[in-house]
């Protein structure tokens, strides 16, 4: 089981980025996946999940409204479509998996990460 994070970058704030989470050795669209987030001498956070029914779970308020999170099953990869940027939403993203049906926001809970993408929201 391999998850390929990627997508990241530097964006002014206000401005948009869509992270990708490619697996391979493993059908995707059974599990549910989680996007986290570490920024530098904080702990890594839950930020939003899918389920294997395709329900969302948002772990942080502050991003409500502003990520959304989908799959595309035939490519085994899930999204995470980041709009309206904030400096706040700077960090290392990394996706990650638990292999089961529902979300967890427990980073310790994950079996499986993708290796970061860097998001940098500067002017």
């Amino acid at each position: 089981v391999q998850l390929q994070a990627s997508g990241g970058g530097l964006v002014q704030p206000g401005g948009s980025l869509r992270l990708s989470c490619a697996a391979s050795g493993f059908t995707l669209d059974y599990y549910a996946i989680g996007w986290f987030r570490q920024a530098p001498g904080e702990e890594r956070e839950g930020v939003l999940c899918i389920s294997s029914n395709d329900s969302s779970t948002y772990y942080l308020d502050s991003v409500k409204g502003r990520f959304t999170i989908s799959r595309d099953n035939p490519n085994n990869t899930v999204y995470l479509q980041m709009d309206s940027l904030k400096p706040e939403d700077e960090a290392v993203y990394y996706c990650a998996t638990d292999v089961s049906y529902y979300c967890s926001g427990d980073a310790d809970a994950m079996d499986y990460w993708g290796k970061g993408t860097q998001v940098t929201v500067s002017s």
